[in-house]
């Protein structure tokens, strides 16, 4: 859809005036619709990770080899939602099909995601180079965001490590 938003504005204002236009439209859209530093943003985030894995343990006993997410409690102390996944379909037909160098692809995107949220995603791994695949959500101004940093590992995975002092 936006790549037809986007020819529409480049056809009926020109190049220069349509990225004016895509970029201001874009911002506004960001800032007003879900901000991942507004404390009912992220609860609001907190309660879409909870019903997700409800579901994902209702649909175990269907689909033994779904996704597995286990929710922690959100802290409002930090304003963070947690959750992490012990099964991956994905990581698992990576590992079984010799294709972990392609798994990075699907779970970078994670980082993006996020970040398009104004928020910061604080992973020390996912299920193709850890055990689990770990989720610590906060808005992109939270105080714990200065104590990581995001790196990519030897696997091509983005992993936030705590920074050095």
């Amino acid at each position: 859809m936006f790549k037809m938003v986007i020819k529409w504005l480049l056809e009926r204002y020109g190049k220069e005036e349509a990225v004016r236009i895509w970029r201001k439209t874009r911002k506004t859209y960001n800032s007003w619709l879900f901000d991942l530093n507004r404390n009912g943003n992220m609860w609001l985030i907190d309660r879409i990770f909870q019903k997700v894995g409800e579901r994902d343990r209702k649909d175990a006993k269907k689909y033994p080899a779904g996704f597995l997410n286990v929710n922690e409690p959100y802290d409002r102390e930090h304003h963070a939602a947690r959750y992490h996944f012990t099964q991956c379909p994905n990581a698992e037909f990576a590992k079984k099909h010799d294709l972990l160098h392609v798994l990075p692809l699907l779970c970078n995107c994670d980082f993006f995601g996020i970040e398009e949220l104004h928020g910061q995603l604080i992973r020390r791994g996912t299920c193709g180079n850890s055990k689990m695949c770990d989720y610590l959500v906060v808005g992109d101004k939270n105080p714990i965001v200065a104590e990581y940093e995001t790196v990519t590992d030897e696997g091509g995975f983005l992993v936030s490590r705590k920074k050095s002092i």
